[in-house]
């Protein structure tokens, strides 16, 4: 919920700096080409009683997971929190539809294994971001 708050205030005052600046959102909007995102909210997950090289394995495999949706073009951002809270890290993802994000996190074998949890939310931003495309 915090999150979700977060994401409508800074959303709240890029406009109004827009419209003071005299800018309207479909100037901001053509400018930025802007478009639908998905944000995801990495949480600590029910499961995380794993042993240490359990969690490594895992671990591993979600950063090779990670590796494999950025070359594939569907993961542009993500990266962890570092103050050890509830949430655990970000992705963003340039996809169609929250059904196809919610399968490709199904591939991710932290949150498969329960140690890591999720919530999804639809985001606009600008649609030039390239971090993650080659």
């Amino acid at each position: 919920m915090r999150s979700l708050a977060l994401t409508l205030f800074l959303s709240v005052m890029l406009l109004t700096f827009c419209n003071k600046r005299g800018f309207s959102q479909t100037s901001v909007e053509d400018e930025y080409q802007m478009k639908q995102y998905f944000m995801v909210f990495l949480k600590s997950g029910l499961t995380r009683t794993q042993d240490s090289v359990t969690a490594a394995k895992m671990q591993e495999g979600h950063l090779n997971n990670i590796t494999r949706l950025f070359n594939e073009k569907k993961l542009i951002l993500a990266g962890p929190f570092l103050d050890d809270g509830i949430y655990r890290g970000i992705f963003i993802f340039d996809i169609a539809t929250e059904e196809e994000v919610k399968q490709l996190l199904q591939t991710d074998p932290a949150i498969k294994a329960g140690r890591l949890d999720y919530e999804i939310h639809p985001w606009y931003g600008p649609g030039n971001i390239t971090i993650g495309k080659k």
